[in-house]
């Protein structure tokens, strides 16, 4: 079993490292090389501007590279308690938001010719138990009559023709979920950002961000300093920088994932017929898909604990423990991958993104981000070229957790939290 992500190991090469010397000035900074920042600097270089993009470590190394590899429609919160916490009007802004964002990926692959493996398969929702179905069907009535007239409640012996599983009472089916290897479409995407004239430095970590006046900052990293007219903060945690203000507000959360051995086709549609991305309806649930070489990519927040190789490995045997639970056909196949990431959660686990101190930012996607991401990074682009506002995630405010400054001590205790919530659900 090797502790690395899947979808690094299995990309390509980034060849678009900028020759030289970090340049003495830009038109926009933009710090972070994941799925926002490459994607801004895309748009950015398109629309003219000089833009130089900073990455701490290599391109796509980070959430972008080390997720679940799922593409889907909906907010990270159930759409009824969305709607309850934010209003109908707002809800369906966000929940369309998701929508535009998986569209503009597709659009990109198809466009660009990034070779990703991206399908549109559909997203099912598992109930994890019996009680767990009225909550789909609660969200199934009002998404339909709203946001998503196609969206389909299965029941107990429906989800049986969608997953060969005796632990699941129902599920809900968003028809426009997708998926899509995420390092080659990661990778895919810079080396078109470069050809389109970004600018991008891996290994270049900002050390010190001062602001200069209006939007201008001086921008340092280890390996020179360059002034920016602009700067756009795309570091998903941020939990490593000079990045005080953020920290306060996005908490890092790990995620953990294995990927099995190739199973074969004959396997692969007898444990899941109809071969889509899945997410289970617990606190403290699990997300799983194919690969195109046929593999199960199963994921989770195995423990509440940030990602190392130690925490790796333990989530990693809770993972394929789990997957063997739901799937015993699977209890003998092997583990190849093993690893987690840490996701930028935001405390009402939605997006924030806009301006703050003449710093433009987009973050706290809070796992679900890998179509949101990418989408984001050319609103904020059009923001900073001042082609137009398209942002939904501009809030008035945007307060700092209480007694957090950046180290997650509280995580073991919202990891008993949500297991009760699992246990009395």
């Amino acid at each position: 079993m090797k502790l690395e992500s899947f979808w690094q190991a299995t990309a390509p090469a980034f060849h678009g490292v900028a020759p030289g010397s970090l340049p003495s000035r830009a038109d926009v900074v933009v710090i972070g090389g994941g799925f926002t920042g490459v994607s801004a600097a895309l748009s950015l270089a398109r629309s003219g501007l000089d833009v130089v993009l900073l990455e701490g470590g290599e391109v796509m190394s980070q959430a972008s590279a080390r997720n679940g590899g799922h593409c889907n429609t909906g907010v990270a919160q159930n759409f009824a308690s969305l709607v309850a916490s934010q209003g109908i009007e707002k809800a369906t802004r966000f929940y369309r938001a998701y929508d535009d964002a998986v569209s503009y990926v597709e659009q990109l692959v198809r466009n660009e010719q990034i070779d990703c493996d991206f399908r549109l398969c559909g997203k099912l929702k598992l109930a994890s138990k019996a009680s767990h179905f009225a909550g789909l069907r609660e969200a199934w009535e009002l998404m339909r009559r709203t946001v998503d007239p196609d969206i389909e409640l299965l029941d107990q012996v429906a989800i049986r023709r969608e997953v060969n599983s005796d632990a699941f009472h129902g599920g809900l089916l968003q028809k426009r979920g997708g998926q899509m290897h995420m390092g080659k479409f990661g990778v895919g995407l810079a080396e078109v950002a470069a050809r389109s004239g970004a600018k991008i430095f891996p290994h270049h970590a900002v050390t010190g961000l001062t602001r200069l006046d209006g939007y201008r900052h001086r921008v340092q990293t280890a390996k020179g300093e360059i002034l920016a007219d602009k700067v756009l903060m795309a570091t998903g945690c941020s939990n490593v920088g000079p990045f005080r203000w953020f920290q306060r507000r996005i908490v890092p959360v790990g995620s953990f994932i294995v990927v099995t051995e190739p199973l074969g086709e004959a396997l692969i549609r007898q444990v899941l017929p109809q071969d889509r991305t899945y997410v289970t309806s617990l606190n403290l649930g699990n997300y799983f898909r194919t690969t195109a070489d046929r593999r199960l990519v199963f994921g989770g927040r195995a423990r509440f604990a940030v990602s190392n190789p130690t925490s790796d490995s333990r989530s990693g045997e809770i993972l394929q423990a789990t997957m063997a639970s739901l799937f015993p056909a699977l209890a003998q196949a092997r583990i190849d991958y093993c690893w987690g990431g840490m996701v930028d959660m935001s405390a009402d686990r939605l997006p924030h993104a806009g301006e703050h101190d003449g710093v433009f930012y987009s973050m706290g996607y809070s796992g679900h981000g890998t179509q949101m991401s990418v989408w984001m990074g050319a609103v904020m682009a059009d923001l900073i070229a001042e082609k137009s506002n398209r942002n939904p995630w501009q809030r008035d405010a945007w307060p700092a957790l209480p007694g957090y400054h950046g180290k997650p001590w509280f995580l073991p205790l919202a990891g008993l939290y949500y297991k009760a919530k699992d246990r009395f659900s």
